[in-house]
């Protein structure tokens, strides 16, 4: 059971690696080329959403738990980004 877990990890990590590296090369290229603010924000928020998957990822692939504390820490902050940049958007003041 554990052989084929490992065997299905490994499959995993084979096929999502490149589309992982696809994904960054178009989250990049919006955020270098996006024509407005939301549009750089929300590539900056996928890039981030997507680093932190695939630090998961890597969790399981080489079994060891000190992956997963910067993975949540990561995701939690673009959602702390997300809040800010949006109440700026909508009132232009961060803060109260």
């Amino acid at each position: 059971m554990v052989e084929k877990l490992n065997e299905y990890l490994e499959l995993v990590m084979l096929i999502g690696a490149p589309l992982y590296i696809a994904a960054v090369i178009l989250y990049s290229v919006r955020l270098l080329k996006g024509p407005t603010i939301p549009d750089i924000i929300l590539a900056v928020d996928c890039l981030s959403y997507d680093l932190a998957v695939f630090l998961m990822a890597l969790t399981l692939y080489y079994k060891t738990p000190f992956l997963v504390a910067p993975s949540i820490m990561l995701a939690l902050w673009v959602y702390l980004l997300d809040v800010y940049v949006s109440k700026y958007l909508v009132t232009r003041e961060v803060g109260k």
